[in-house]
């Protein structure tokens, strides 16, 4: 039986920190006989490549001409490398034994688990979920990105709670597994979004067009995070509601946009408010700037999402894929009700919903 080829492709921007802290762990555990580690640098002028090529020169190395963010940056890189499957790993992460081995298992059981991540917890406790990735990506109906296992700023301690594999809806940029074929296939990573919510919209993409995307519980990896930009920076702030915007444009339907349209403009229109209530002005600011830069293009997402539309008609290989959608407010269920866990949110699966609503309609 064939065995897939995966590249394991770490992208680096002066990280010469990081690489000397990690490669060696990755190295370490690449166990899985038909993998290699590539390095691709985002024209970085520090001396990472020299770093490389005089303590790793087994390393590959793909050189981006200039640093065209995470996005442009793995778009680059990806179109010189042949393989089965991509793994996109952040360069401060620590993986374990088996890590490669267990996902593909996982993923290779479903013809249509086009990408996955495993568990993701924090480097600094290790007890815990990580905020960017924990046990798998999910969204409610007015956009906003949570996991399994943190909500906000609120992350669980890992106590085996999440540790059943399965569909999410999105999987973390920072330890993402993806087909090659169907990466390149659907476009790639969109490098409009430079940095931050890029991995949302690619699962976005896949899950219209029918894939799968999942969490294997059986592959775990720690992630410092923040290496680039610390999440109370007021520039990932303006990142995170310009792409957000961004995201709901590009992958909801006309009709479904406009159901939640004028409840997501008072909804940042209140995140703004609070952060100058608490005296945050660089906050608000940030908010705000994201949201006008938005704006300001709204057409070129328009195009997009009339784009999108025409690749279902042409390569979908089932209806749009729904599961990981919760089909209410994550912000009602946080600051209002105090959910603080994902364990106490309710799903209702799509498909059950449409099932109950064509038996009373």
């Amino acid at each position: 039986m064939h065995q897939p080829k995966v590249s394991v492709v770490i992208l680096n921007y002066n990280g010469k920190s990081w690489l000397e802290q990690f490669l060696p762990n990755v190295i370490q555990h690449m166990t899985y006989s038909n993998a290699e580690i590539i390095m691709a640098d985002n024209a970085s002028t520090d001396d990472s490549i020299l770093f490389l090529q005089q303590h790793f020169p087994q390393i590959r190395l793909v050189i981006n001409s200039s640093n065209t963010g995470y996005a442009g940056g793995y778009n680059d890189a990806l179109k010189k490398i042949d393989s089965d499957y991509y793994v996109l790993l952040n360069s401060d992460v620590e993986v374990t034994p088996n890590w490669i081995e267990n996902t593909m298992t996982f993923l290779l059981k479903d013809e249509l688990m086009a990408a996955c991540q495993p568990k993701i917890l924090s480097y600094s406790e290790k007890n815990k979920f990580e905020y960017a990735g924990a046990a798998g990506g999910f969204i409610d109906k007015y956009g906003y990105p949570f996991c399994r296992g943190r909500i906000f700023d609120t992350c669980e301690t890992d106590e085996g709670q999440y540790n059943q594999s399965g569909e999410i809806f999105w999987a973390s940029g920072a330890c993402l597994f993806i087909k090659a074929d169907i990466f390149h296939k659907a476009g790639g990573l969109d490098a409009d979004f430079f940095a931050h919510m890029e991995e949302i919209d690619l699962c976005w993409r896949l899950k219209n067009l029918g894939y799968k995307i999942g969490y294997c519980a059986e592959s775990t990896v720690y992630h410092v995070g923040g290496g680039t930009l610390n999440k109370s920076n007021p520039k990932k702030t303006y990142l995170n509601f310009r792409n957000n915007r961004k995201l709901l444009r590009k992958n909801l339907s006309e009709q479904e946009l406009a159901s939640i349209y004028s409840t997501r403009n008072r909804l940042d229109q209140l995140a703004a408010l609070v952060a100058l209530a608490k005296g945050n002005i660089a906050e608000a600011k940030a908010i705000r700037q994201g949201l006008n830069d938005y704006k300001n293009t709204l057409h070129k997402w328009d195009k997009k999402r009339a784009e999108n539309e025409l690749l279902q008609k042409t390569m979908a290989v089932a209806s749009p894929n729904k599961t990981g959608v919760l089909n209410e407010s994550i912000i009602w269920n946080y600051f209002v009700k105090g959910i603080k866990k994902f364990s106490q949110l309710t799903f209702i699966s799509y498909y059950l919903f449409l099932t109950i609503y064509n038996l009373f309609s």
